[in-house]
């Protein structure tokens, strides 16, 4: 393990916006070939989502490739994933596509496409776990919140909905879990949400490179 401390400047502003209780010392487990600042990168750039006012929609949106995005207003909870990720320089539209391109039916075909398509594909949750469970790390689904380390990728069932967050090096009010940004209708924000629904993935990514 390492410890990550102190906390970034705008970790420590949120303390006023959601009374989380937060240690500028945090004990956080780092997992081999994980690259050197990864976690405090990726969760970095996941709080800073939470300062962007974002309208709950996801519609199908026509957008370039790669480097495509939703109007900068908009947007569900994966893409918080895909924002947070392009701070890092990781292109989630461009991963997703590739690799759906090399493996089409690896992926759920719920959807009538014969084909991907980079409009949309990498905004759809179930697509999402697939891919990291591929290229990434597919960590267990346990009751344990040591389990859940920062930088981590949780994704839940909401109801009959899929759902998507980052785990965060905020610590509940009671210090027992970190805490979690997602976008679940509200726009981005950072709750201690980690065991409120069933979690079915749990995954580390750390780029194509990674």
């Amino acid at each position: 393990p390492r410890w990550v401390g102190p906390a970034p400047a705008f970790a420590l502003l949120m303390l006023g916006w959601c009374g989380v209780v937060f240690s500028d010392q945090i004990e956080v487990v780092r997992r081999p070939g994980e690259p050197e600042g990864f976690v405090e990168r990726i969760t970095t750039a996941a709080l800073d989502r939470t300062s962007h006012a974002i309208r709950y929609d996801g519609s199908y949106h026509s957008m370039r490739y790669p480097g495509g995005d939703v109007p900068a207003d908009v947007g569900v909870c994966t893409d918080l994933l895909i924002r947070s990720y392009r701070m890092l320089g990781i292109d989630l539209q461009k991963e997703v596509h590739e690799d759906m391109r090399a493996a089409f039916f690896v992926y759920p075909q719920r959807w009538g496409l014969t084909a991907p398509d980079s409009n949309i594909d990498h905004r759809r949750v179930p697509n999402l776990e697939v891919f990291f469970g591929r290229a990434g790390d597919e960590l267990p689904i346990t009751d344990d919140p040591g389990d859940y380390q920062p930088g981590d990728v949780v994704s839940w069932m909401v109801g009959p909905l899929p759902h998507i967050g980052i785990v965060v090096p905020l610590r509940s009010d009671d210090g027992e879990r970190f805490q979690v940004v997602h976008n679940i209708g509200r726009g981005p924000e950072v709750e201690d949400i980690l065991f409120d629904y069933p979690i079915v993935g749990h995954f580390r990514y750390y780029g194509p490179s990674g």
